[in-house]
């Protein structure tokens, strides 16, 4: 089902798995701010949907996933960095989202663009992307997460290179680096998209955004206090109907029905 709310992006949920394509290729996807506050609407009703197990973000053509905010429109007046709106809504910044993202990254990946990439959990590529944080070109800073994310995400110097000097790699460079877990040509990285989607939808859905919490919580821990905030989660999950469903469902060789309880 298509949500006709909204004008600059198409936001479908299809079962457990919600589509957000950024949509105005015209403009490399370019994010202004009408486009932040749809994004953040969007992801907002991906957060709290119960039914929604797993997103895709891409953006609309083949030239671009997202050039970042639009600074044509900034130099017209907006005033506010437009990917401010969407961090506050809870992409790039705020309350993180325990409910995995995959970018499917369908060209041009730059500056806040790649920031709300950084910010998926799984980030996949045709072969034409290039990725970048252009920000220090004109006078501002990654300031969606890049200076912060992409250094967790790849190795400090090859981060360091990209955030100083403004300069991009290709998709090969990217999957070097571990910026990408692969390279999927054009006409099938949607396709592979949605079929990772449909993977993790049949995944123990309160044991998927456990392991997302432990991940993003356990970064910024000593390894000890990580392991035993493992432990309790697990012992947790222990109590749940999933938990006693999906042995059950081993046992008796079939899919597990999983209930979110």
């Amino acid at each position: 089902m298509t949500d006709a709310s909204f004008e600059k992006i198409i936001y479908e949920r299809d079962g457990f798995i919600a589509r957000v394509t950024i949509n105005r290729p015209e403009r490399m996807n370019a994010v202004d701010r009408q486009t932040g506050e749809e994004l953040r609407a969007a992801f907002e009703d991906f957060r709290y949907n119960d039914d929604l197990r797993v997103a895709i973000l891409t953006g609309a053509g083949d030239r671009a996933f997202s050039a970042g905010a639009d600074l044509v429109a900034r130099s017209k007046g907006e005033t506010r960095t437009p990917l401010v709106h969407v961090s506050q809504g809870g992409l790039t910044k705020g309350p993180p989202i325990y409910k995995p993202i995959i970018a499917a990254i369908n060209g041009y990946c730059l500056a806040g663009g790649l920031e709300m990439a950084l910010a998926c959990d799984i980030r996949i590529a045709a072969p034409h992307a290039r990725f970048g944080l252009a920000e220090v070109r004109w006078g501002i800073i990654p300031g969606g997460g890049g200076t912060q994310r992409l250094p967790r995400a790849i190795p400090q110097a090859i981060a360091n290179e990209m955030i100083l000097t403004a300069e991009q790699i290709d998709a090969e460079r990217a999957l070097q680096a571990g910026l990408i877990s692969r390279i999927v040509p054009a006409d099938e990285l949607l396709a592979e998209a949605n079929r990772l989607a449909e993977v993790i939808s049949t995944r123990g859905p309160l044991a998927i955004r456990a392991a997302k919490e432990l991940i993003l919580r356990g970064a910024d821990l000593p390894l000890a206090d990580g392991l035993r905030l493992e432990d309790y989660f697990s012992l947790q999950l222990y109590t749940t109907e999933d938990a006693t469903e999906g042995p059950k469902a081993f046992a008796e060789k079939r899919t597990p029905k999983f209930k979110s309880r």
